[in-house]
């Protein structure tokens, strides 16, 4: 797996470029430059970019290149608003694009990815979940949880009680899901993944404690630039003897704090 360069926003992206011709050779351009590149891609739309982010810096006026030359470059306290993210229908990607402009050879275009992580304070108002699930005169749960927002390396912590069950259940999960909307209006499209499940015991009472660390997730985005969601969810699952399904579902937000980052 590849490195790259991680940033945050407002952090100076700076470096340089070499371009070295081929021994004995030289290189004519009609200009040379470096732009600097927040784009979002949604798959099924044949592969189109969106550029939300577009910075642009001259390095060289139209000339020859005989030998090795270098070209220090500088983005100041760069605005990037959104994470990196890839996805299963959409992926956002930072990247700074070099283009040596040549007329009658066409361009040259040179390509380095970045990464780019933002952190959240944690939030000052941060409630607890209280929700119930029935059926009536069959089934009656309440279930909580100790809080609506959760850090990446988060723990919840929880508890289920049944209240009333005059059915006989054959299993019950709890699910962290992951939903991931693109697009809009007719064109959206969503994509569910379960990202862990946990199978729960019996009892009238029941503790949880889910451990957050060991799981691919990402913080939660809304609506990134009207091009796409990333939404989480926890799924209380229930099937009784006969298969048939009951089920809650929970929306929780994650978020990404720099003490817990890895």
């Amino acid at each position: 797996m590849a490195l790259v360069p991680l940033f945050q926003s407002q952090e100076t992206i700076a470096g340089k470029i070499s371009v070295e011709p081929v021994q004995g050779k030289k290189v004519e351009h009609n200009g040379i430059k470096i732009e600097l590149l927040g784009q979002i891609e949604i798959y099924f739309d044949r592969g189109n970019f969106y550029d939300f982010t577009s910075l642009v810096r001259e390095l060289d006026v139209p000339g020859d290149i005989y030998e090795r030359k270098t070209y220090p470059f500088e983005f100041s306290t760069v605005e990037m608003p959104y994470e990196t993210y890839n996805g299963v229908n959409v992926r956002l990607r930072y990247v700074l694009k070099v283009t040596i402009s040549r007329g009658y050879a066409g361009s040259i275009t040179q390509y380095q990815d970045f990464v780019v992580r933002n952190y959240s304070p944690p939030p000052s108002i941060n409630n607890s979940i209280k929700m119930e699930v029935g059926i009536e005169d069959c089934l009656h749960i309440e279930f909580e949880y100790n809080k609506s927002k959760y850090h990446l390396k988060d723990v919840i912590i929880g508890k289920i009680y049944f209240l009333l069950v005059r059915i006989k259940l054959k299993n019950m999960d709890l699910e962290i899901r992951r939903r991931e909307s693109t697009g809009s209006g007719a064109n959206t499209h969503v994509e569910t993944e379960t990202l862990a499940k946990f199978e729960l015991m019996d009892g009238e009472s029941i503790p949880i404690r889910l451990f957050l660390s060991p799981y691919e997730l990402t913080p939660t985005h809304h609506n990134i630039n009207n091009k796409f969601s990333v939404k989480y969810y926890l799924n209380l699952v229930l099937v009784d003897e006969e298969d048939r399904r009951y089920f809650k579902q929970q929306e929780i937000t994650i978020y990404r704090t720099a003490e817990t980052s890895s």
